[in-house]
């Protein structure tokens, strides 16, 4: 092993790895600044042919130089890897070192490189509605970058702590993409959200040192989402509407409500997503599309009602979907004309049916708060509490049986005082 004050190549046997035969994989394990990376070198070996002191095998065993020449001729390719970058005056680190190493390295100079590459590699993973986020992140930083430099991109050594200050303060203060759409708090940290995770990419590939998001915080504002209580519900249900669809409008919103499951589930939710129960009953029992954690919700009566409406709808042209959906912008348009005409003056949006049944349907109908959580697909309760809130009513309703609990020990201990006078006295 030849080591540098910051930089050191060294090969090593990964025991917790090893094969059948009993033989071990060698990695090179490269180490900067303190910082290590490990590079499996498709090579193994018995422990007892390898010498710790050399680190290369024992030159008694036969076909030992074979590989030690091997491992020799890794260890320059490394640090052919660490005089290439030091020539190119790129930032060094262990990771940079590997990926130029493996051949996947990317030439990330500048901030269009980071949005290029996150196009290419990153997006077709993320569904079109966070894609279109990204997109509007980008407009953004784009318009950012020529009020703030004059320029239309910019080298990502000037990424620092500053420009992530000047790019939010620039967010609280200029035109939004839509002037519908004003940015409020945490719209502008969505965004700064957003541009962290284009330049995480950077930090993974050692375009920086440090990360330049490391002394910044995400300060989100807490809120309370809008959603429906039982008489609001109940008007919804009643209102008479004529048009088609309305109609269909409302039945998509009731079966959220009374399934918590988003537009884009019901939207994809298909005739075998419907099974038999542990109780014999039918569920919903599917995964969800953003964390591809499985979802299984028992199946209201009131949401069956619905589907039983839809019930010829299911065909192989439209893959067995349950119900017709139409786009979730004309969605939440229609939703806002049906709120208007049953007297309901909440801001209207597919996703309160998500909130009204994780606070009126079943929350407030005593389902325990981990249940609830369970039904609504999340991995941490922590993301239950912004969906399911303890609200006025509920803790109206279990302080009332707190009251009747004490009200009894209160009469009990009474009764026990009249039948014991000796204790009485004594008190």
């Amino acid at each position: 092993m030849k080591t540098t004050k910051s930089f050191s190549i060294g090969f090593w046997l990964k025991k917790t790895a090893i094969k059948s035969d009993g033989q071990i994989p060698i990695y090179a394990r490269i180490r900067v600044d303190g910082v290590g990376a490990d590079i499996s070198i498709k090579r193994t070996t018995f422990e007892s042919h390898w010498c710790s002191e050399s680190s290369r095998l024992n030159p008694r065993v036969k076909g030992s130089q074979s590989i030690n020449m091997y491992l020799d001729d890794v260890y320059a390719d490394l640090m052919d890897c660490h005089r290439q970058l030091y020539s190119e005056g790129r930032p060094i680190t262990s990771q940079k070192i590997k990926l130029r190493y493996l051949g996947k390295d990317k030439t990330f100079e500048k901030l269009s490189d980071i949005i290029r590459y996150h196009k290419e590699v990153e997006a077709p993973k993320l569904s079109q509605g966070t894609l279109k986020n990204y997109g509007a992140t980008e407009k953004y930083l784009k318009r950012f970058i020529e009020h703030q430099y004059k320029t239309s991109d910019i080298q990502l050594q000037f990424i620092d702590y500053l420009f992530i200050v000047d790019f939010e303060n620039y967010l609280r203060t200029c035109k939004p993409l839509r002037s519908s759409q004003p940015l409020n708090n945490n719209g502008v940290m969505k965004h700064m959200e957003r541009f962290q995770k284009l330049v995480n990419i950077a930090v993974k590939f050692g375009c920086f040192t440090a990360n330049p998001f490391n002394l910044y915080g995400l300060k989100y504002d807490d809120y309370d989402s809008a959603f429906l209580e039982i008489k609001e519900l109940n008007k919804l249900k009643v209102v008479k509407l004529k048009e088609s669809g309305l109609l269909l409008v409302r039945d998509l919103f009731l079966f959220s409500c009374y399934t918590g499951l988003t537009y884009t589930e019901v939207e994809l939710l298909k005739k075998g997503d419907i099974v038999e129960g542990v109780d014999g009953d039918l569920w919903i029992d599917i995964k969800r599309k953003k964390t591809k954690t499985t979802v299984k919700v028992p199946l209201l009566p009131q949401a069956n009602e619905i589907l039983e409406r839809y019930s010829q709808y299911p065909n192989q042209v439209n893959q067995n979907r349950l119900l017709p959906v139409i786009s979730n912008q004309k969605v939440n348009k229609y939703l806002k004309t049906i709120a208007k005409l049953a007297g309901i003056n909440k801001h209207l949006t597919f996703h309160v049916a998500r909130h009204t049944f994780a606070t009126t349907i079943t929350l407030l109908n005593d389902v325990p708060f981990e249940t609830v959580s369970k039904l609504l697909g999340h991995t941490k309760l922590s993301t239950t509490q912004k969906y399911a809130r303890v609200i006025e009513k509920k803790i109206s309703k279990d302080m009332g049986k707190l009251k009747a609990v004490l009200d009894r020990e209160k009469v009990k201990y009474t009764s026990d005082l009249i039948k014991d006078p000796v204790q009485l006295r004594i008190v």
